[in-house]
């Protein structure tokens, strides 16, 4: 069978191939360390065997950009189903499933199914930010007998319905624990930057790349963000800039006046509202301004990201772990230039200690 493999470092590669076909694996390791081009490869690895596979995220987002990742690298007769954790979950269960509050299912309903009818024993099954997931979710792969690889960060946990590593490998059972290092994403500023808001025990070493130092913008008058944009976008139209906001609000808002100033940029916005059509469906390959929601960005890198309402968070405690690990993600989404802004007086209190060798205030 021939194997392609797509951008991955020695490292990288030596990893994907180390791991056994067969069993469960949880693979953890920190922001821009490769776990979702190293999911979309293992999916296409273990389908070549001709197992059926699925390749599963929490964000309908994040599904939308593996799927071309897998259709690159893999042949057109054994395809890999991409899909959210949410529709194959009702796929699976059929009409009817039980919902909770929580957003998710009757987990005991589901165990009760699966305890029944199962599952084909051969079926492989990779979670991208696993993290993101429950752990019930975890206990029903164990019922259903799959063979479950995940990739995990437990310092990237957006959701409120979440799991820790210890939780993920608690639930599956026997599970063989593996660690990615190293971060071939950020600049090195981005990741010193990102490290401020670090929650786990140890940050992660920086990367050797250099690059711009972080800025810091007050935005004293409407449009501004877009001007930021509009100069952002014309300083380099190959760059995909992604624009991150704390609600749908602001999201049209940006959007909106982006439209209006420069709709030759012809921007793009999603929102998990959006059912069908040009709010739900991106198209990700192509370079320009993407708006995303807080909740949609875990998993995805831009050339450039802006966070420009980081206004909306100055009545939080900055001594919060969720909304440290919430600046975590945001700020290791960018692979070259990172912008954060607000509005009013002052900065917010999570900002405030950083020293102008971090973030730079213009």
């Amino acid at each position: 069978m021939t194997i392609t493999y797509l951008g991955l470092t020695p490292p990288q590669r030596a990893s994907l191939d180390a791991l056994p076909f067969d069993g469960n694996h949880l693979v953890s390791g920190p922001p821009g360390s490769g776990k979702s081009l190293l999911a979309a490869q293992r999916a296409v690895m273990l389908a070549l065997t001709g197992t059926p596979t699925v390749l599963l995220t929490r964000s309908n987002l994040l599904r939308q950009t593996l799927a071309p990742i897998v259709t690159a690298l893999g042949p057109e007769d054994q395809g890999v189903q991409v899909a959210t954790a949410h529709s194959w979950l009702e796929q699976w269960y059929g009409a009817g499933a039980p919902r909770t509050d929580d957003g998710w299912y009757d987990w005991p309903a589901f165990y009760e199914r699966a305890a029944h009818s199962g599952i084909d024993p051969g079926l492989f099954l990779v979670v991208d930010e696993a993290q993101d997931l429950p752990p019930e979710f975890y206990r029903l792969c164990r019922i259903l007998g799959t063979h479950t690889t995940v990739y995990a960060d437990e310092c990237q946990r957006l959701t409120e319905t979440n799991s820790t590593i210890a939780e993920i490998a608690g639930a599956l059972g026997k599970c063989a624990r593996h660690e990615l290092t190293g971060n071939h994403r950020n600049t090195r500023q981005i990741a010193e930057l990102a490290a401020h808001f670090h929650t786990g025990t140890t940050p992660p070493p920086l990367p050797d790349r250099e690059g711009l130092t972080p800025s810091l913008h007050r935005f004293d008058r409407p449009g501004a963000v877009t001007e930021l944009l509009v100069a952002l976008s014309e300083g380099d139209p190959r760059h995909s800039i992604g624009v991150i906001l704390n609600s749908a609000h602001a999201q049209f808002d940006v959007l909106n006046r982006l439209e209006r100033r420069a709709p030759q940029l012809r921007p793009q916005l999603y929102t998990a509202r959006a059912t069908q059509g040009r709010y739900r469906t991106l198209d990700l390959t192509r370079a320009g301004v993407v708006i995303v929601n807080r909740a949609s960005a875990k998993g995805l890198e831009f050339d450039t990201v802006v966070i420009p309402d980081t206004h909306t968070d100055g009545a939080t405690d900055p001594t919060s772990v969720s909304l440290r690990m919430t600046y975590y993600v945001l700020a290791t989404r960018a692979r070259q230039d990172l912008h954060l802004g607000y509005e009013g007086r002052t900065e917010t209190p999570l900002l405030t200690s950083l020293s102008s060798g971090l973030l730079l205030r213009r």
